[in-house]
């Protein structure tokens, strides 16, 4: 495919996180040869059949350039979410960075919740019970699995 604008442009770098259970963080890097007066913006779309939505509150570097969005109460859908950075410049066309994203590969889980650990001085040693983390989208905790290390002191 052909593209508008000026080769090396483009955003670079483009990476996302899913936190807290409903917050996104994305962030970017100005193309290499984006002109000093690049301003980029940054649409998304959770699903098809939903509209395409302007970052709310851009994360902003030194020379207000944009570089990053953080986004509140997001949801995890079934559909990859579209993400689409333009960008631009009263010298020169810039060019656009689009990808889509399945949201629960992004997502940082919060710790297990009510970890405890009993521990008793005859054979059976130690039981340590834990909750499922809080996720906005994993109904089926079956699906967690759990990794469990244990240093003598």
């Amino acid at each position: 495919p052909v593209f508008a604008g000026m080769n090396g442009s483009a955003i670079e770098n483009f990476s996302c996180v899913i936190y807290n259970i409903f917050l996104m963080n994305c962030t970017w890097q100005a193309g290499g040869d984006a002109p000093a007066d690049t301003q980029y913006f940054l649409y998304w779309q959770k699903s098809s059949d939903e509209e395409e939505r302007e970052c709310e509150l851009y994360i902003k570097d030194e020379n207000c350039r944009n570089m990053g969005c953080i986004f509140q109460n997001v949801s995890i859908g079934i559909e990859k979410a579209y993400f689409l950075v333009n960008g631009s410049s009263k010298d020169s066309l810039i060019q656009f960075y689009d990808e889509y994203i399945d949201l629960y590969k992004i997502e940082i889980l919060t710790a297990p919740l009510n970890v405890t650990a009993h521990c008793t001085r005859d054979p059976t040693g130690c039981i340590i019970t834990w909750h499922p983390p809080l996720t906005s989208h994993v109904e089926n905790t079956k699906c967690f699995q759990y990794e469990i290390s244990i240093q003598n002191k």
